[in-house]
């Protein structure tokens, strides 16, 4: 048994906990965030808590970890990759900021899978809608989010 790790497990389940409690008597909008988070940590935490108690104690034998990275990529390969990734990624916080998640989570997704992907125009468009009508479904007809519009739409008064 690891003092430190169980010590960490118990602090999760304490600031998981007070999570629960604290936003039980909100709205169903307001709760709905930090319960879907709070309660699986609570859950999984406590599993580990568990495991580090009776579980058996680590000899220190063997790999740390058992995932091995590929070392056929050439280095300067794996750094345009990462670069590329990461664009993406920012690309996509700037079309939030610019249009609001329901413009930016299309244009998005069309332009990553057409663009990026290399998948073809129908199929793109296909997926794009899909995932267009899966978002519109569950956060704006179901859960009745409303969400902040993009910069853009503020500027324009739309």
């Amino acid at each position: 048994m690891h003092k430190g790790r169980v010590l960490f497990c118990v602090f999760l389940i304490a600031v998981a906990a007070y999570a629960v409690w604290a936003a039980v008597g909100w709205t169903f909008k307001a709760k709905l965030f930090p319960l879907t988070v709070s309660i699986p940590l609570i859950v999984l935490a406590a599993i580990q808590l568990v495991a580090e108690i009776f579980g058996k104690a680590d000899t220190g034998e063997g790999q740390a970890v058992d995932l091995e990275f590929a070392s056929d990529v050439a280095p300067e390969l794996a750094r345009r990759r990462a670069i590329r990734a990461f664009l993406w990624v920012g690309g996509f916080i700037l079309l939030v900021y610019l249009l609001g998640f329901p413009w930016a989570v299309p244009i998005f997704v069309f332009s990553y899978l057409h663009l990026q992907s290399r998948i073809g125009l129908p199929v793109s468009a296909a997926l794009t809608a899909a995932t267009w009508l899966f978002f519109y479904g569950l956060f704006q007809r179901l859960l009745h989010l409303p969400f902040e519009d993009g910069v853009i739409q503020t500027w324009l008064g739309v």
